[in-house]
């Protein structure tokens, strides 16, 4: 008995930026086709001096196939099998201003450093800080006002130390650059939480980047 000709229709589960999605492989290619376009030009910035974050940033980058670069200065050299690394002198605010001159609008930019931050949303970059937060138009202003009452305060407790460690200068050593005060150890729940918070982001660019070159059309 002749066997019927199977459908070339028939639908699958697929994963895509919004979750696993219901499709046939004729609409998985158009997907794929889409989202190439979407996620063209499209960048990560690593302000890599010491963040915790590097290689969640890679794994997840790597998912989309966005590429991926990390800024470190010559006092933190990094390598990586993914990402593109760029090296700068150890100049103060050196890296900071490399990656603000090479980011663009519509990138994606992590730092815990917020006035880094500030010039990435300037720009019309997106930014996410190492802990997961989003920083935005709505919330930068507070959290730089936060970062100098809490720099004033320091300074004026003439409290100099943290858990031993004095820096020869008279300034609070610090390890989160945002200057909220002192570092907690990271946490394997801190980098779910980042993780999780990372991807979304990602995923809400893409699907933004699909809206402006719907109005370009």
């Amino acid at each position: 008995m002749e066997q019927e000709p199977k459908k070339i229709t028939d639908r699958q589960i697929y994963e895509t930026s919004i979750g696993p999605v219901c499709m046939s492989k004729i609409e998985y290619a158009m997907y794929q086709e889409e989202m190439v376009k979407r996620i063209e030009k499209l960048h990560i910035y690593v302000d890599a001096d010491a963040c915790p974050v590097v290689r969640i940033v890679e794994k997840i980058a790597e998912k989309y196939t966005i590429p991926v670069t990390l800024l470190c200065d010559t006092n933190h050299v990094l390598q990586s099998d993914y990402s593109e690394v760029i090296v700068v002198g150890a100049g103060a605010d050196a890296v900071d201003y490399k990656l603000i001159s090479i980011c663009h609008k519509g990138d994606i930019v992590v730092s815990q450093d917020y006035g880094v931050a500030a010039m990435a949303l300037g720009k019309g970059a997106y930014a996410i800080h190492q802990s997961g937060k989003w920083y935005t138009n709505d919330n930068i202003d507070r959290m730089l006002m936060e970062r100098h009452l809490n720099k004033k305060a320091r300074r004026a407790s003439g409290k100099n130390h943290i858990k031993g460690h004095t820096m020869s200068s008279g300034h609070r050593f610090c390890a989160d650059r945002s200057g909220s005060g002192d570092p907690k150890k990271r946490t394997p729940e801190d980098d779910e939480h980042f993780s999780e918070s990372f991807e979304k982001m990602i995923r809400m660019v893409i699907q933004n980047r699909g809206g402006e070159n719907n109005g370009k059309e």
